[in-house]
């Protein structure tokens, strides 16, 4: 007989939460990356760069699918970090909104849509986060933990992320005449957002189990791969005669890589049945 399933600590708070969120992720993700050149009847704001469109619609397609795990997983530790992240992108397009609010098509449902899911999500976020961590159960301490040489590599790669993603955030008119392709001051500030998102792997700072890496990791190996694709789709965009084009192509390609050798490790090491406090099947 199989062994009894161990009882979830992720609460229906947070599972409704990610039912509700999930749809909207999808249905963006499927204008953005599929019609990026039709932003301005089908988006909240027209964006002229299909790049652009299609790396915030690959960030999308990431959420849509943590998500959609979040509704089935019982380890709070396998997406704690994932909700904060989520928080402070959510928070990011919130600012830029308000920032950029002339921008805007205030006219179309979808930006109503975009406002509304930027001004409630944060605050939603947040208090999932808040209410779902005090619940969360402790570490069993028998459960593998990610080597220190990687949890170096992830932290140090998930700051780095972040200090890029602070600066285009920031300082769009600093990073406009240096991107890869062609940025508004309001699409400076997303794509800084998109870049946040990589804070999830500061994660393993207070919790180094591999449970707390194979999510993130699983949902990052998404969005890569789906950006390496609109770099395809969009490579009449990519300006060859700047610098950072040479250095954030390779270093995508390389992160891809990595990630995937890293959800293949940590499906080895972190292979829980549901519960993620006990290891199954350890040898």
């Amino acid at each position: 007989m199989p062994a009894p399933s161990a009882p979830s600590d992720v609460l229906p708070t947070s599972r409704w939460l990610a039912a509700f969120i999930a749809p909207f992720l999808v249905v963006a993700f499927v204008i953005l990356y599929i019609f990026p050149t039709h932003t301005s009847t089908l988006w909240a704001w027209t964006i002229r760069s299909p790049m652009t469109s299609m790396v915030l619609a690959s960030a999308y397609l990431g959420g849509a699918y943590f998500f959609v795990t979040v509704l089935r997983e019982r380890a709070w530790a396998a997406i704690g970090s994932g909700f904060l992240a989520v928080c402070a992108f959510a928070t990011l397009l919130g600012v830029a909104t308000v920032l950029h609010w002339s921008v805007f098509n205030h006219r179309h449902v979808a930006f109503w849509l975009w406002a509304g899911l930027y001004f409630l999500a944060p605050p939603l976020v947040l208090l999932a986060w808040l209410t779902n961590r005090r619940a969360a159960c402790r570490p069993s301490g028998d459960e593998p933990l990610v080597p220190a040489p990687l949890r170096r590599v992830v932290v140090g790669l998930s700051v780095l992320a972040a200090v890029q993603g602070a600066v285009l955030f920031l300082d769009p008119a600093l990073m406009i005449p240096v991107w890869p392709w062609p940025l508004t001051p309001l699409t400076a500030r997303v794509i800084g957002a998109t870049f946040c998102l990589g804070i999830a792997g500061l994660g393993l700072v207070r919790d180094a189990r591999w449970v707390t890496l194979d999510r993130m990791a699983r949902v990052e190996l998404v969005m890569l791969v789906f950006i390496l694709g609109a770099a395809v789709r969009a490579h009449a965009e990519l300006d060859t005669g700047r610098l950072l084009t040479w250095v954030l192509g390779p270093g995508i390609l390389a992160l891809t890589a990595g990630t995937m050798w890293v959800v293949g490790t940590a499906g080895r090491h972190a292979a829980y049945g549901g519960d993620g406090h006990e290891l199954l099947g350890r040898r």
